[in-house]
C-alpha cells in the first residue's frame, strides 16, 4: 500500500435536520442546474432567442434527468430487482443514478422541446443540442464530485500517490479516485465547447458541438472504466462492463455527427441570426451611388 495515500472519510451529509438532511449530492446538483440555466440565458441572449423559453427548458431538462437516470439506473443495472419489486423505482432517495440513462431521456426531452418551441423561434434539435453538450460537460463534472463525496463509484486498487482509501466504504486499500478522473475530463471538454461557442460560433456547423461532446465524454467514460471496480455483482467476468457498452452507441454517434456537420451540416447559427450578420455585412437597397 502507498504510504502517500489519501484516507477518504468525508460525511456526504453538509448538514441534517433529524432524519432530513442536505448532501453534497443535491447541493452540487442544483449548483450544475443553476450555472446551466445562466449559461443558456447567455446563449438566449447573444441569439436573439425569447428569455421566456428559459424556464419551460429548465423544468424539461430537470424532469429528463432525474426520471432518465433513475430508470437507467433500474433498468440498465438491476432490472431483475426493480421489474420485481417497481414501487421502489420511486424511491430515489435511497440512490441510483445512471448518466447513460439521463443522456437518453435528454435526447428524448430536447426533440421534444426543439419540437413544440423550435418552428416558431428558429432553431431546432441540433441547435439545442450543441449549447446543451456544453452545460451538460459542466453538470457531469459536479456529478462526479458528487460521487467522490458520497465515497461510492470508484476504481481498482493502486499503488499511485493519489490513490484514496474510501473508509466510509469500508475500504482499507487505496482505490482510484475515478470520479476525479472523469470529473477532470468532463471540466477540460467544458472548458473546450465554451471556447469554440464564444469564438468560433460564426465559422461552426451545426452538429459539430454536440458531436464532439458525445465522442469525447463517452470515450472519456469508455476508458476510465477499465479501471473502475464493477457496480452490480453481473459485470464481473465481463469483457466489457455495462458502462462501456452503453458509452459505444454514443460514441459512435457522435463521431457520425462530426462527419456529417463537416460534410453536409448548415451554419450553427440561428436562421434569425444569421439573417443579422448578412444584413450587416451587406449595404441596403438603394444606398448605391448616394452619400
Amino acid at each position: 500500500m502507498s504510504i502517500l495515500a489519501i484516507t477518504w472519510d468525508v460525511n456526504p451529509e453538509i448538514i441534517s435536520f433529524g432524519k432530513l438532511g442536505i448532501r453534497y449530492y443535491s447541493l452540487f446538483f442544483i449548483i450544475a442546474f443553476s450555472i446551466g440555466y445562466m449559461l443558456f440565458k447567455h446563449f438566449f441572449k447573444r441569439e436573439g432567442v425569447p428569455l421566456t423559453l428559459l424556464d419551460p427548458l429548465l423544468y424539461t431538462l430537470v424532469l429528463g434527468t432525474l426520471v432518465g437516470s433513475r430508470l437507467g439506473h433500474c433498468l440498465f443495472y438491476q432490472p431483475d430487482y426493480y421489474l420485481a419489486n417497481p414501487i421502489e423505482i420511486l424511491y430515489v432517495w435511497e440512490g441510483g443514478l445512471a448518466s447513460h440513462g439521463g443522456a437518453i431521456a435528454l435526447l428524448l426531452a430536447m426533440w421534444w422541446f426543439a419540437r413544440h418551441y423550435g418552428r416558431k423561434h428558429h432553431f431546432n434539435f441540433l441547435w439545442i443540442m450543441d449549447r446543451l453538450g456544453i452545460t451538460v460537460a459542466l453538470a457531469g463534472f459536479f456529478i462526479r464530485m458528487g460521487n467522490l463525496m458520497n465515497s461510492e463509484i470508484y476504481g481498482n486498487p493502486t499503488d499511485l500517490p493519489w490513490g484514496f482509501i474510501f473508509v466510509r466504504s469500508g475500504e482499507v486499500l487505496p482505490k482510484h479516485p475515478t470520479q476525479l478522473y472523469e470529473a477532470l475530463s468532463y471540466l477540460i471538454l467544458f472548458g473546450v465547447l465554451l471556447f469554440l461557442y464564444r469564438k468560433k460560433l460564426p465559422s461552426l456547423k451545426e452538429g459539430t458541438l454536440f458531436g464532439l461532446f458525445l465522442l469525447v465524454l463517452f470515450a472519456a467514460r469508455f476508458f476510465i472504466e477499465y479501471i473502475k471496480e464493477p457496480q452490480v455483482p453481473f459485470e464481473q467476468g465481463m469483457a466489457l462492463n455495462m458502462g462501456q457498452l452503453l458509452s459505444i452507441p454514443f460514441v459512435l454517434a457522435g463521431t457520425g455527427l462530426l462527419v456529417y456537420s463537416v460534410l453536409r451540416g448548415k451554419p450553427a447559427l440561428r436562421q434569425a441570426e444569421q439573417q443579422q450578420e448578412k444584413e450587416k455585412k451587406e449595404p441596403l437597397s438603394g444606398t448605391k451611388g448616394t452619400y
